[in-house]
């Protein structure tokens, strides 16, 4: 099955759990008058429309190459994951401002068995999907699926947080359980926000692989011993493609042929070892760099 076939199911199958549960919060919300099941539904409201976001950016992100987009289309899943993360920061204030005036207002909540049940409901729904979501990830590496995952790992203690906050305030007489659950659903979903955020702003700004990922990379390099070193390594991820360039030194006067024949026998090792990844190989005679002004040593990387 094709990246872009699961990407898209995953997409589909997050779109229909957000309609049933919206339903079931909307009634649950209106009838407990519970301001922790309210922020349950708003967030249930925003992944709903993330959902959608994230199907669209999936389907769009999964066309090829084409003239206007030489290296794909792969960061619209990072711009989608981004859009996420702005509503789910919006619903957690909207939330904590509710939240706040019940507390103040010392309103109490009605019928805590039906938003309990309903809260039950919700998490088992919750779970499969997020069974299903971290299936496909581990086969894509989507970045938009695993922004929308992180809304619905969230929604697991959403809805726990609805239970207990149901249970404290009419069944135990706790008054205030409820506003106070809703101050720290806010919060949670806004640390979930940020958290969603770190890898999709890392794709926009082309960062650099991690430390680890590239030591294995020129470890693949130095086994081709007719390279001679590498330098100005650049990486970068765009949707769950790679990208890498580098310059690499070899013998002045080794013919073009033969320079060829050794580097595509080096990315062919490479495409092995890291696949989804597009490698651009510049060849150099020994000791020159194509720089303007003198080589910046940061970017001499040398393979042991």
């Amino acid at each position: 099955m094709t990246r872009a076939t699961l990407t898209q199911r995953a997409a589909i199958a997050s779109v229909c759990t957000a309609v049933f549960l919206l339903a079931l919060k909307s009634w649950a919300a209106w009838i407990t008058g519970s301001v922790a099941m309210l922020g349950s539904l708003a967030d249930t409201a925003l992944d709903l429309v993330a959902s959608l976001v994230t199907l669209f950016s999936v389907r769009y992100a999964a066309q090829p190459a084409d003239r206007a987009h030489r290296f794909g289309h792969g960061k619209a899943e990072a711009l989608a994951a981004l859009f996420q993360v702005v509503l789910i920061s919006i619903s957690a204030c909207g939330i904590a401002v509710q939240a706040v005036r019940r507390l103040i207002a010392g309103d109490v909540t009605a019928n805590a068995e039906y938003g309990i049940g309903v809260s039950i409901a919700a998490l088992v729904a919750t779970l499969a999907l997020i069974a299903y979501q971290r299936h496909v990830i581990r086969q894509t590496r989507s970045i938009a699926i695993s922004a929308d995952n992180v809304h619905y790992q969230s929604d697991l203690l959403l809805n726990g947080s609805v239970i207990a906050a149901l249970i404290l305030d009419q069944f135990l007489g706790v008054t205030g359980a409820d506003p106070v659950f809703g101050v720290l659903i806010a919060l949670w979903l806004l640390y979930g926000a940020l958290r969603a955020s770190t890898s999709a702003i890392n794709q926009l700004m082309d960062r650099e692989w991690p430390e680890e990922k590239r030591q294995r990379f020129l470890a693949i390099v130095a086994q081709h011993h007719e390279l001679h070193g590498v330098h100005d390594l650049r990486t970068r991820s765009s949707g769950a493609l790679d990208f890498v360039q580098f310059h690499v030194w070899v013998r002045p006067d080794m013919t073009v042929a033969e320079a060829h024949e050794i580097s595509e026998a080096a990315e062919r090792d490479l495409m092995a070892a890291f696949p989804d990844t597009e490698i651009l190989i510049h060849l150099d005679p020994d000791g020159q760099i194509d720089r303007l002004g003198e080589p910046d040593e940061a970017l001499r990387e040398t393979p042991e």
